[in-house]
């Protein structure tokens, strides 16, 4: 058995009962994860402080002297052990709550100790809850003094008595297990060039530095380790798929294109937008299959691109699909791309999970006899029922709403698999979309339409609330539409459905029928409740729409012009973005208020701030990732997004780029990584592929 993948209970010091929380609570289960367990500070215990001098609370401090006395305690709820520790001078009260028995049978009043742990104060007077406890002579023997590393806990594994020094202890046990086992997985090449630390000193000094120099070379070399496999597998991925995965090739630009182009263009493209129909005509007449990512901020125009390319597709006489994350949003691109091509001869349909089952059988049979030019949908489009005669291309619209799975079940529709165009109108940074979709092609879409007003961005407090309402109506006047958006998140569910429904009663007194309608729209819902609720708003038949962020994708209501965020301090930026760009689709100048409470952190201002001062998509998009990191950006439905386990996406941009660049000369110059000296970067990158556990990569 590797001994990487060994158990963690049969490691010194963890045994079952420990190993069942550290799985548990930290996702450790072998001696690999705890390997890669890696602390996430340091302190400095060089330094001993006296009692006297101790005036602060939450500081890391180290004393050194002599226990005076222990007492057991009885308390209202349970007991606790106090212990009075001198240090020559003056003497600290020690306090355990938990897990005393041993230090109270085990403390020796005659003997030497140094006591660690985080200051508190109650009454004037210093305390020490739950101090590490360790004898000098043991102390001078484990070499404790310098930096010490600090691993993350939560509540359960300190409950159960896994303390630091039990981690530390056990992470000790464990180097000195693998020492001999830490092959290196980097070519000679490429540690020389950067002069880097051998795995095995790394390993060593990430987890007990010898100095801060060391730690800063161990940290360099795991990063960079980190990003350089990430990247590889990726640039990998890439070349694969333009060298073996063939793809259909689209020789001729035809009738359907140009037809289009001359006579039925709704405007003329933006230069951007050329530019991109100039990458995707490129890719579609190599032979080899197109996999492009466009980006592009709200109202950019990428729908008039996947149309221009579906139409490619059909001068070729393939087929065409677009996939929707929402029937409403599927039933929006369906009318629209009908609309636009109502005066050529070609067939546009739709299929949900709505359709009925006797239209749903005529389009079965019209695509696969080819009569079905473009079939418009959502997840239904995947079954394994809708078969095409000559699938060539696939769209997809807002790409993190579908799981990487999803989308491969498209590429079995034909002999070859389909050229793929994928949409969103989030726009990513670009250290993220390289680390994410680096396997993928990218197109971006910066510029707008011309005609497009900026959206006029304020941020309101709760004194502001009867101008808010006043200025709300004048809108309705003018024949307007509003959206009032309320938070919605996960761990607070209840709460923020009562602040919901709150906020709708207030809107319907402010808002009396018969003059005002108004619609809601909440996650608690029935799916056909929400879709009569936008179609009413979408048709006019009410003029105010308060929602959560279900209403976040896609849906375009040219005539709202103004969006109120509640407690849009709770808002990241990107979703901020997101709920803006839902206004402002017609040309006539659009509002977003964003509405915030009384105590906001500094964060959450800098987020509101960056909103009223900017509407550039991807400024927005990299200062998130600088706030939040790479969580939310993302989205958390597409299996891309990654766990890193040293490296930090915002932190470690220079990092990024040397690794990506160093993995690009590699798969240039050895695409199968057959050269004898970059078999190690063969053998390691085996194991990443055969075990992703590894390191939480793509799927």
């Amino acid at each position: 058995m590797d001994v990487f993948e060994k158990p963690i209970e049969f490691l010194k010091g963890i045994g079952p009962g420990r190993a069942r929380i550290l799985d548990k609570e930290l996702d450790i289960r072998t001696f690999r994860d705890l390997l890669f367990f890696f602390p996430y500070r340091y302190v400095d215990r060089s330094k001993f402080h006296l009692i006297n001098d101790l005036n602060e609370s939450n500081i890391d401090v180290q004393i050194k002297g002599k226990f005076l006395d222990t007492n057991i305690i009885q308390q209202k709820k349970g007991k606790r052990l106090s212990a009075i520790f001198s240090d020559g001078n003056s003497h600290i009260e020690l306090i355990w709550f938990k897990g005393f028995k041993w230090i109270k049978e085990n403390i020796d009043l005659n003997s030497e100790y140094v006591v660690y742990g985080k200051i508190n104060w109650f009454d004037n007077r210093p305390t020490l809850p739950h101090p590490e406890v360790t004898k000098i002579n043991n102390y001078n023997i484990k070499n404790i003094s310098g930096i010490y590393p600090i691993y993350s806990s939560t509540e359960k594994t300190l409950r159960y008595g896994i303390t630091q020094k039990i981690i530390r202890e056990a992470m000790h046990n464990l180097l000195g297990i693998l020492k001999n086992e830490l092959n290196e997985s980097l070519s000679n090449k490429i540690i020389s060039e950067l002069k880097l630390k051998s795995l095995k000193e790394s390993f060593s000094n990430i987890h007990f530095p010898k100095s801060d120099v060391e730690l800063i070379k161990a940290r360099f070399r795991l990063k960079f380790e980190e990003l350089f496999f990430i990247q590889l597998q990726l640039l990998k991925r890439y070349r694969d798929n333009k060298t073996k995965i063939k793809g259909y090739e689209f020789t001729k630009v035809g009738e359907f294109f140009n037809t289009f182009y001359k006579n039925h263009l709704p405007f003329d493209l933006t230069n951007d937008q050329k530019k991109v129909i100039k990458e995707i005509r490129k890719d579609l007449g190599t032979g080899s299959q197109m996999n492009r990512l466009l980006q592009g901020d709200v109202g950019s125009g990428k729908t008039i691109i996947a149309l221009l390319s579906m139409l490619i597709a059909l001068d070729n006489k393939f087929q065409a699909c677009f996939m929707a994350p929402t029937e409403i949003l599927a039933f929006q691109h369906h009318d629209n791309l009908k609309s636009i091509v109502k005066d050529m001869q070609i067939q546009v349909e739709i299929l949900t999970g709505s359709t009925k089952s006797s239209i749903r059988k005529d389009i079965h049979e019209r695509l696969l006899n080819g009569e079905i030019n473009i079939l418009v949908g959502t997840h239904s489009l995947i079954e394994d029922k809708v078969r095409f005669k000559n699938l060539g291309i696939v769209i997809i619209d807002e790409q993190h709403r579908f799981g990487v799975a999803q989308r491969a079940k498209l590429w079995y529709k034909n002999n070859f698999p389909p050229h793929v165009l994928v949409m969103t109108a989030t726009p990513i940074p670009r250290t993220l979309a390289m680390s994410v979709y680096g396997d993928l092609d990218f197109s971006i879409i910066r510029e707008l339409p011309p005609g497009r007003k900026q959206i006029k961005t304020f941020l309101m407090g709760e004194n502001n609330r009867l101008r808010l309402f006043k200025f709300l109506k004048e809108q309705i006047e003018l024949g307007k539409q509003i959206f009032i958006v309320y938070p919605l998140i996960e761990e607070s569910q209840k709460m923020d459905y009562k602040d919901l429904m709150d906020g709708y009663e207030s809107i319907c007194r402010e808002f009396p029928l018969p003059k005002y309608r108004i619609s809601v729209m909440h996650g608690k819902m029935k799916t056909e409740d929400k879709d009569y609720e936008m179609k009413r708003f979408l048709e006019g038949k009410s003029q105010i729409m308060v929602s959560t962020t279900v209403i976040e994708v896609g849906v375009n209501i040219p005539n709202a012009n103004v969006m109120v965020i509640e407690s849009s301090e709770r808002f990241g930026l990107s979703q901020l973005h997101q709920l803006r760009g839902r206004v402002g689709r017609g040309n006539e100048q659009s509002f977003c208020i964003l509405m915030k409470g009384k105590k906001i952190s500094n964060d959450a201002k800098l987020r509101l701030e960056t909103m009223t001062k900017t509407s550039d998509g991807f400024e927005i998009a990299e200062m998130d990732l600088k706030l939040r990191g790479p969580g939310d950006i993302a989205g958390t439905q597409q299996s891309g997004l990654i766990k890193l386990k040293i490296a930090d996406l915002v932190k470690d941009q220079e990092i990024l780029k040397v690794a990506r660049n160093y993995a690009k000369i590699l798969i240039n110059s050895d695409p199968k990584l057959s050269h004898d000296e970059n078999k190690n970067i063969k053998l390691e990158l085996g194991k990443i592929t055969s075990n992703k556990k590894i390191w939480s990569l793509i799927s």
